[in-house]
């Protein structure tokens, strides 16, 4: 399978942050059929051959219209729906909707290892953070002595 083109994960020092909260903010609707696009564009299969890996895992019929009409910009009356969002998600091999989430609400999604080796270094993170602590009570305590 072909990798898709990730256009969503950040920089290393980049320390995601929530879309603030005003008013149209978080209407997704532009980015949400930029990111179905991508996906399908970077996919190995076609919009058919998504459309019917869809159907076969959701159990519904999801036609290659269907999927024309989700990523239409003039289509405002056809919302991709979030319960596709998983089968859209396995059959074009991305995270690409789970990203655009996230990313909106100031998170970063770990895959795999990926999510394994962030736990590592968060607990790396708590036990430097404690040496320091212990070390500090210890020149407290032995300051107290003298």
């Amino acid at each position: 399978m072909r990798r898709i083109h990730d256009t969503l994960t950040l920089e290393l020092f980049d320390v995601p942050t929530p879309t603030p909260p005003l008013a149209g903010g978080l209407d997704l609707d532009a980015a949400l059929r930029a990111a179905i696009c991508d996906a399908i564009k970077h996919c190995d299969l076609d919009r058919l051959g998504v459309a019917a890996e869809m159907s076969r895992l959701t159990g519904r019929p999801i036609s290659k219209a269907m999927l024309d009409a989700y990523t239409g910009e003039s289509r405002d009356d056809h919302n991709f729906p979030l319960r596709y969002a998983a089968a859209f998600e396995v059959a074009t091999g991305s995270y690409c909707l789970t990203q655009l989430l996230a990313r909106q609400r100031g998170c970063k999604v770990l895959v795999g290892e990926e999510a394994l080796l962030a736990e590592l270094g968060r607990l790396e993170q708590m036990e430097a953070e404690l040496k320091a602590q212990k070390a500090s009570l210890k020149h407290y305590l032995e300051r107290k002595k003298a």
